[in-house]
């Protein structure tokens, strides 16, 4: 079911130009391996490259995750303004991380899902901010920081970057910008959401228009 948010028309302009911006300026793109082994994303020609200096907001929010990662580890005491998020993170990941990685993929998404949505001007004072999971946990966040989150969760329990990516793309039907994050699960894209209730499969799914796709080894610009 679809929840009565998204990401602002602003963000989904960033996108555009961004990923426009980037396939002009990247002199080798057109030489590039179209996207093998996997399904194309919503039906999309894909053009792969491992040139990630132009996705600052990506390796930055990664650089930061793995920053903090020593941190996080610390023992946190529970208190009325302090309920150790990352914590109870770790111990939600310790509970699934036994379960068949379908499962997990599920239990990940819905995790995630329950949090607020709040836009990155109301929650940061900036037109668009990518933020780490304890900062998500802290103040909640956009469709990138959801994405994100699960990106990072599902790396925690053993699934390969390769078989995963953040997706920008443009919501037809609302005619805003949004992100979500794709995970390959036996050769099919499945999608994990802040939209959708349930992680469902890329074909049934008309109405996404990806940009680009990204992991923290290679970006694919999306055509028509």
């Amino acid at each position: 079911m679809l929840k009565p948010f998204k990401c602002s028309r602003t963000a989904f302009i960033i996108a555009l130009l961004v990923g426009f911006t980037i396939a002009w300026n990247e002199p080798t793109l057109g030489a590039t391996q179209k996207s093998g082994g996997y399904p194309k994303l919503f039906g999309s020609r894909e053009f792969k490259s491992s040139k990630l200096t132009k996705f600052r907001k990506w390796t930055d929010v990664i650089q930061r995750y793995e920053n903090s990662a020593g941190k996080q580890r610390r023992k946190c005491r529970v208190s009325r303004v302090n309920r150790c998020p990352n914590q109870q993170w770790d111990k939600f990941l310790k509970e699934i991380e036994s379960l068949p990685r379908r499962d997990q993929i599920d239990q990940v998404n819905s995790y995630f899902n329950r949090l607020q949505y709040i836009v990155d001007p109301v929650n940061y004072g900036k037109k668009d901010y990518w933020a780490t999971p304890v900062q998500f946990f802290n103040k909640n966040g956009d469709c990138e920081d959801y994405a994100i989150s699960k990106y990072l969760s599902l790396r925690k329990l053993g699934v390969p970057v390769k078989d995963m990516r953040i997706v920008v793309l443009r919501d037809l039907n609302l005619k805003v910008a949004h992100a979500v994050l794709v995970v390959y699960y036996k050769g099919a894209p499945l999608i994990l959401d802040n939209q959708i209730s349930q992680v469902i499969n890329a074909d049934r799914i008309r109405h996404y228009q990806p940009i680009y796709s990204i992991n923290e080894n290679n970006w694919w610009l999306h055509r028509s």
